[in-house]
């Protein structure tokens, strides 16, 4: 068993910090501000120990601490209801929400982001993205059971992309695939705001039953700490190695790896101890390891406890024999847990952390001290209050304004008679089916089947939708047919024109999705990726996305249950228009469908049903697939929201899934009504009929604005004949505007692998006609064609 070799010099203890207040430490190659590094020195009344200095340096980081965004961040919970938070068992604060679906089953979903590290190494930072935020599923006592992943990277053509696209799809792949863990969907965006921060944002979600929900904390004196899992190395320290001689010599260490190392077997069968620990109800309180390592485990355990906590840190178990203390504590090895343990329970626990051969370790105990103490090889290394660690760090209220160049982007419209003067528009039939096609092959509406096909999206046989269709759906009760949807969204373009608009697009469109496959939406979970909170430009888009955001979902009715903030995310000169990436607030949204077997996919496979459009289009094409595809344009005003609307169409998609009135429904997003239909025929290779006369006669638009355009609160739905009357009948009696626009066509064959079958095409009446396989072609080549 390899624990930590005794310290070669003396350590920095609590007893020598106090007797050398002169001692200089790296506080400031370790990120501390100083006026930080002050805080610490009055909190603990002394300069820290090294490792004091090591824990509180990483927990009041940007990305432990929530500092920058932390006093907005409480609108999420500020801007609820009761009625929102009826089925909430578990809320923001814990490791991830915990939302009752009924019949004593409920579900823990949260997105979490791995962008920094994706960057520096593709594969492992993306592989440990999914890894950890798979943990902080099993944490709350839920089997995890389905991953998602949203993925934005430069410029397609860029020669660095393909080394980070290669990279991240072999990792997000490689470590769910091996843990059994269906891929139902996602995002995939190119853009070259992204071209120096890919964001690599991973979901995972969980199911349990509510009895055996499970909480960080550190409670019962005596109580014992207990490590388990992967053995602790030098991985995801980074900076640390500064401390690695305590001495602060000259002998400086080898380089450790800043980037962590997944081993997903490892991770499978931590999955497998924990349910098994759980079902035999030996764990009163457990967290994982994942940012921080042990100084986030024992210092948020001990700090949501009642008590204190006492560790031996010599008794960790160690891949590398030769790490210090304050490496141990800061070390980011994955695939790790810590336990709280009754004494009673503790033979009980570590007979089956042995039948599954997980290495186990008991570090320390709970104690009633109120303190959080560390001791390596009997010196005293830590004597802190563990919420000054954990929770209360520095908050900022970070000094933000709307940028000077807003207003002229906002100006710089392509919509309406100004924007057509300024961007030409196709007008015949011709120009417009051109237009589809370049679409269609763009990188970011093309087929994403070269990166779906590298996951398992249907392992463990729950799977009832995933990926293309518009969200992904798992069964939770076998019996009944209980399950959930998940659908993840962001636009930063539409962001990047307004971020308060951006981010309620952001949402409308994951709630839209969830209730196109015919799930009701509950419960939301959100990554917010934006630039260096010290830019008062990419605060005030942060600021300004929350607000957008805790609005919307107050309004919609689903509450945020948890989620992640990311940084830092540029490289440019503040207070320009290029200083950061788009602003990003992945959105992801999870609903409810009381049978699986009920669920609508996104294309049409019978011939003859009648197509409707549901919703208004106006002229709303700044920030447009077609803006950025045919003119490489951005400015103007993203699509006005209305989410008095997107609730009604939900309720009439839920409705008509649940009572068999719509074989297929599709939402109207990126690309508008045309790639909607597009991808409806590829679906499953059924083409359409359509005609677009009334459409623009009632709407007042063009036939390109009718196809173009990306309002909101639309939806595509087939409709069997037999259910007409049904249908618009019950979006007559809601109010909501439903027009017949076309039938699907009865020469496709209903060919389930979506290349067109030969005679299927899409017509649009007096404008053009297309052959299934010429948009199949267009839309499937063009990814291969870049990383295959």
């Amino acid at each position: 068993m390899t624990t930590a070799p005794q310290p070669v010099h003396a350590p920095d203890t609590v007893e020598h910090a106090a007797a050398t207040p002169e001692l200089e430490l790296p506080w400031a190659e370790l990120g501390l501000k100083p006026d930080e590094y002050q805080r610490v020195v009055d909190l603990l009344g002394r300069r820290p120990t090294a490792a004091e200095l090591a824990m509180y340096s990483v927990m009041w980081s940007e990305h432990c601490s929530y500092k920058s965004s932390k006093v907005h961040l409480r609108q999420f919970g500020d801007k609820t209801t009761e009625a929102m938070r009826e089925h909430l068992l578990v809320g923001i604060g814990e490791n991830a929400g915990v939302v009752d679906i009924g019949d004593g089953w409920a579900v823990t979903f949260k997105v979490e982001s791995h962008n920094h590290p994706s960057f520096v190494e593709p594969y492992q930072g993306a592989a440990t993205g999914v890894g950890g935020i798979v943990r902080d599923i099993i944490s709350m006592g839920a089997r995890p059971v389905a991953v998602m992943d949203q993925l934005r990277f430069g410029a397609v053509d860029h020669p660095d992309t393909a080394r980070v696209v290669h990279g991240v799809v072999a990792g997000v792949g490689g470590y769910g695939n091996c843990l059994g863990l269906p891929n139902i969907g996602g995002e995939l965006v190119f853009d070259a705001s992204y071209q120096g921060n890919p964001l690599v944002n991973a979901l995972c979600v969980g199911v349990l039953r509510h009895e055996d929900i499970h909480l960080a904390n550190a409670s019962g004196i005596g109580n014992q700490i207990v490590l388990f899992g992967a053995r602790t190395g030098g991985d995801g320290i980074g900076g640390a190695s500064i401390l690695a001689s305590e001495t602060f010599d000259e002998t400086k260490p080898s380089k450790r790896p800043s980037v962590q190392v997944g081993d997903p077997f490892m991770e499978k069968v931590l999955i497998e101890c924990c349910l098994e620990l759980y079902a035999a109800r030996v764990v009163e309180g457990i967290q994982d390891l994942g940012a921080a390592g042990i100084s986030c485990a024992t210092s948020e355990l001990a700090s949501n406890g009642d008590g204190g906590m006492h560790v031996d840190l010599e008794k960790v178990l160690l891949r590398d024999p030769t790490l210090t203390a304050g490496e141990i504590l800061m070390s980011e090895s994955q695939e790790r847990m810590m336990a709280v343990v009754a004494p009673d329970k503790l033979d009980a626990f570590l007979a089956i952390t042995a039948k599954w051969d997980v290495e186990t370790a008991v570090i320390g105990e709970v104690t009633g001290t109120g303190r959080l103490t560390i001791d390596h090889f009997g010196h005293r290394i830590v004597d802190v209050e563990p919420r000054s660690v954990a929770h209360d760090g520095p908050v900022y209220h970070r000094p933000y304004a709307r940028p000077a160049w807003m207003d002229a982007l906002q100006a710089d419209t392509v919509s309406g008679p100004e924007g057509a003067a300024r961007a030409a528009r196709p007008t015949t039939g011709a120009e417009l089916r051109e237009t589809l096609l370049r679409l269609v092959a763009s990188p970011n509406l093309a087929s994403k089947a070269w990166v779906t096909d590298q996951y398992d999206r249907f392992v463990q046989g729950n799977t009832a939708m995933a990926q293309p269709d518009d969200g992904g759906v798992v069964r939770v009760d076998e019996t009944t047919g209980l399950g959930v949807a998940l659908a993840t969204d962001a636009n930063g373009r539409y962001a990047k024109l307004d971020p308060y608009v951006g981010a309620q697009l952001a949402l409308a469109e994951s709630y839209r999705n969830v209730a196109t496959v015919g799930a009701r939406p509950m419960a939301v979970t959100d990554c917010l990726n934006f630039g260096s909170p010290e830019d008062p430009d990419a605060m005030w888009q942060l600021v300004r996305a929350i607000e957008g955001l805790a609005d919307a979902c107050l309004t919609l009715g689903v509450p945020v249950t948890g989620g992640n903030v990311s940084l830092y995310n540029g490289t440019g000169e503040p207070g320009t228009l290029d200083s950061s990436i788009h602003p990003t607030p992945v959105v992801g949204v999870m609903g409810v469908l009381d049978d699986v077997a009920r669920v609508t996919p996104s294309g049409w496979r019978t011939p003859g049903q009648a197509v409707y459009l549901l919703g208004r289009t106006a002229d709303e094409l700044d920030g447009s697939a077609w803006a950025d595809v045919v003119h490489g344009h951005l400015g103007g005003l993203p699509p006005a929201v209305d989410l008095a609307a997107e609730r009604t169409l939900a309720a009439i998609l839920v409705n008509a899934s649940r009572d068999g009135l719509v074989d297929a429904a599709h939402d109207l997003s990126e690309g508008g009504l045309a790639i909607a239909l597009a991808e409806a025929c590829l679906r499953y290779g059924t083409g359409a009929r359509v005609w677009l006369d009334e459409l623009c006669q009632r709407d007042g638009v063009s036939p390109f604005t009718a196809l173009f355009s990306e309002s909101t609160a639309r939806a595509l739905v087939a409709v069997p004949r037999t259910e007409e009357v049904r249908f618009v009948d019950m979006c007559t009696a809601r109010g909501f505007p439903a027009l017949r626009i076309g039938v699907t066509d009865d020469t496709g064959t209903g060919d389930p692998v979506g290349d067109g079958a030969a005679g299927a095409e899409l017509e649009v009446q007096g404008q053009f006609t297309v052959p299934i396989a010429a948009l199949a072609a267009a839309h499937t080549a063009t990814l291969p064609r870049h990383f295959a």
